[in-house]
């Protein structure tokens, strides 16, 4: 299973800067049965005979999209971080080539905002500060009867144990956040799926894809090792890319 990793400054024990995985993002992929692939972000144009081996991808969190890529007259909004040139480049390529090519996708946080830019949508840069935001929040997010992510998060199990609504769908789940952005015109073919209290796109699918596909604006790394809920989102992800090599 393919994971992007992330351009990093510093890490702890290393002396130069870093390229790295969410620890969380990795066992979950495992806990599912899946052998994640740390893929280092290399040139866009080699993305695809890369991803050639892989079975599936999970485009995960991280800092802001360049602005100039869904809106080239835009200013950069002063609350806008950690934009970097390479790293957008290479994610762009990625879900590009998962989405046109039939690869299971899971996109997280900044992985959904991605796959809504490459298909021609765009991002709100800043949801209104401190107030408006959903940085360090856990809140419910609203399910689409019969989406891709409420039957996902309705079968999901750790160790045996399966959530309670199991044997229905998911339609209100619990979420932990950390964004100021959000979507706000939707790429083409896109469908809303799951929403917040206050309006906010958390969850997005493609009807008309025959692949497995799933992007939501949580974290569901977050909790995934104690909600099946949650796991239940990598197990799918996992089940959709087996059989693909074989």
């Amino acid at each position: 299973m393919a994971l992007p990793q992330r351009f990093s400054a510093t890490a702890s024990a290393l002396r130069h800067g870093a390229v790295v995985t969410a620890r969380a993002l990795s066992e979950a992929v495992l806990r599912a049965g899946g052998e994640p692939f740390m893929m280092h972000p290399g040139p866009p144009d080699e993305a695809a005979g890369r991803l050639a081996r892989c079975d599936g991808v999970l485009l995960p969190g991280g800092g802001d999209v360049a602005p100039q890529l869904y809106d080239t007259g835009a200013e950069t909004h002063d609350r806008v971080y950690d934009v970097d040139a390479e790293q957008d480049a290479f994610d762009l390529a990625v879900a590009r080539h998962a989405l046109a090519n039939g690869l299971p996708l899971l996109a997280v946080c900044r992985g959904l905002q991605v796959v809504n830019v490459a298909l021609g949508g765009t991002l709100r840069q800043d949801m209104g500060g401190t107030e408006g935001e959903h940085r360090h929040r856990v809140h419910h997010v609203t399910l689409a009867a019969g989406s891709v992510v409420a039957k996902a998060m309705a079968g999901g199990r750790i160790h045996g144990a399966v959530r309670p609504q199991a044997a229905a769908e998911a339609d209100k789940v619990e979420v932990s956040c950390y964004h100021h952005q959000c979507t706000d015109r939707l790429g083409e073919g896109l469908a809303v799926t799951g929403r917040a209290a206050d309006g906010t796109v958390e969850a997005l699918e493609l009807p008309r894809r025959r692949a497995w596909f799933a992007a939501v604006q949580w974290h569901p790394e977050d909790t995934a090792a104690s909600d099946p809920a949650q796991q239940g989102l990598f197990e799918a992800l996992v089940e959709a890319g087996r059989g693909r090599f074989s």
